[in-house]
């Protein structure tokens, strides 16, 4: 069986740069598309050029797209001036690319509305689009804007609109679900009227996320016929995003319904790429990956129950519909209070610790994790904590920082200022740290880390350690409400811990969450350990 080709085509550059808050700079466009070239996506769409200077300028230079066709986005002719004439069409036709993307309207209620033209100019623009791009040798997009919308209310405009660009020469006719509100089954019924008309290896599908049926809209699409899926990395874009190729991709190669009928250009030896990608996208724009993303999230392969861990454990299939690393990914084993002897097993062997399932250590570290948790602990997201306690409970973590006493004091006049002193007793000798900040937390973290020169014989092991991020958690209300504080850091190998302290007082809880860190850092390295006059 001759299977059928199935295009990507990537638009994080273009829709995706839509996004609220977002503004890639001209080297992020190099990162990213550089990174889909790489992988194999068959067209990226590289912006507007001539209608922004960033895309203008990245248009003029543009990357090295060896093993994919780079794209222009542009609109439609506007009325009244000839495809020849018109300054946006010229942008695109000396824009460094060769393919352009062109939107048009395929809906009868916005060109009334939104263009303020007849039908017939709107036909009219479209098909002179298409001739003065295909006359001047460039491959020919056109993505129908608002075309489910459209075909919805005047089904046979809407095909019109297709035709124009179509008989006109067009390799490609998209399908757009601007609003995102269409859902799978009427992508179905449209995609296969639609068909009819335009043959499917010429049809692809532009799904927004409105009802986060995007991914599910564009497979629904290619069952009924497109051949081409357009989306971005993560799901970016507008309002609630575009369809996820993130998602998308792994689904062809990897699920049978589609892997047995399609092919895509992107080959399983870069489909490990594909975690990295969905990461490297996200630290560019400076925000948290989602955890929770399908295939690439760092919780897509992460296992908590300690029924789901002992069956993963004898077989992953049984709770992991795909191996992770086919798409870059791991798994994950949680502990916390839903956790059994599984979870701590394989957690202490991803540490490196081999110890019979039979020894009682097992179910002590078991029973403190449970007990903790009760108090208001999380290890689910404090892995260094979880690996700390692990290991004490083990008499593997010698003592590093003892602390002997602490204070903290505030006081208001016009302003108020916050002092904290610290107190280490470190191989018999007492040593004091004392630090300002803008809150209590702040005072005791600057007390330590701007006296770590007077801890010398750690100086070194702190001298690159940073803290990213603080959170705090009021687990219940009333004057006895106990607090829960996590703490991000991170080192100069660039990889982040997670630590967690717990009181009814939420400055102790914040200085456990930091004296784990420390000793986290310590461990970690290979400290020597303090020796204390007992």
């Amino acid at each position: 069986m001759i299977k059928e080709k199935i295009y990507i085509f990537d638009t994080t550059l273009r829709d995706g740069a839509q996004t609220e808050g977002v503004d890639f700079s001209i080297e992020d466009k190099n990162k990213i598309a550089n990174v889909l070239s790489n992988i194999g996506i068959d067209y990226i769409e590289g912006g507007w050029p001539g209608a922004n200077p960033i895309d203008t300028k990245f248009f003029s230079n543009p990357p090295d797209t060896q093993n994919s066709i780079f794209t222009a986005f542009g609109m439609t002719k506007k009325t009244g001036r000839s495809a020849d004439n018109d300054p946006s069409l010229a942008s695109l036709i000396n824009a460094n690319s060769s393919a352009v993307c062109i939107v048009g309207k395929t809906w009868d209620f916005h060109v009334k509305v939104a263009l303020g033209i007849e039908n017939k100019e709107n036909l009219k623009n479209i098909k002179e689009t298409a001739e003065h791009f295909i006359k001047n040798k460039k491959e020919f997009l056109f993505d129908a804007e608002h075309f489910f919308d459209g075909y919805k209310a005047n089904p046979n405009y809407a095909l019109d609109c297709l035709k124009q660009a179509y008989d006109a020469g067009a390799r490609w006719v998209v399908l757009c679900d601007t609003n995102g509100g269409t859902l799978p089954n009427e992508i179905r019924e449209i995609v296969t009227k639609v068909s009819k008309s335009i043959p499917g290896k010429n049809l692809g599908i532009h799904a927004h996320n409105d009802t986060e049926n995007a991914v599910a809209n564009s497979l629904a699409a290619v069952e009924c016929g497109a051949r081409q899926i357009q989306g971005t990395i993560n799901g970016l874009g507008e309002r609630c995003g575009n369809a996820n190729l993130m998602s998308i991709i792994p689904t062809l190669c990897l699920k049978k319904s589609f892997s047995d009928r399609f092919d895509i250009n992107i080959k399983k030896d870069k489909l490990s790429s594909l975690t990295e990608c969905s990461r490297l996208l996200d630290e560019i724009l400076n925000r948290k990956p989602n955890k929770n993303m399908a295939y690439v999230g760092a919780s897509a392969f992460s296992h908590k129950g300690g029924l789901h861990v002992s069956a993963v454990k004898k077989d992953p299939k049984t709770y992991e519909h795909i191996e992770p690393k086919l798409i870059g990914n791991h798994r994950n084993i949680i502990i916390s209070n839903q956790a059994g002897r599984s979870n701590i097993l394989s957690r202490l062997e991803k540490y490196g610790i081999k110890i019979d399932a039979k020894n009682p250590k097992v179910q002590k570290i078991l029973d403190e994790v449970k007990d903790r948790e009760f108090s208001g602990y999380s290890y689910d997201g404090a892995d260094a904590s979880f690996e700390l306690l692990a290991n004490r409970l083990l008499g593997k973590v010698p003592e590093y920082l003892k602390v002997k006493s602490y204070n903290v004091n505030i006081a208001k006049s016009d302003t108020i200022s916050t002092n904290a002193n610290v107190v280490f007793l470190i191989d018999g000798k007492e040593i004091s740290c004392n630090g300002e900040g803008n809150g209590p937390v702040n005072a005791l973290d600057n007390a330590i880390r701007s006296n770590f020169k007077k801890v010398e014989k750690y100086y070194n092991f702190f001298s690159d350690l940073k803290l990213l991020d603080y959170k705090v958690r009021i687990l219940n209300t009333g004057t006895e409400a106990t607090t829960r504080v996590l703490i991000e850091s991170t080192d100069k190998s660039g990889v982040s811990w997670f630590t967690v302290g717990v009181s009814p007082n939420i400055i102790e809880a914040s200085f456990k969450a930091l004296i784990d860190s420390l000793d986290y850092k310590l461990f970690k390295e290979k400290a020597p350990a303090n020796f204390n006059e007992k």
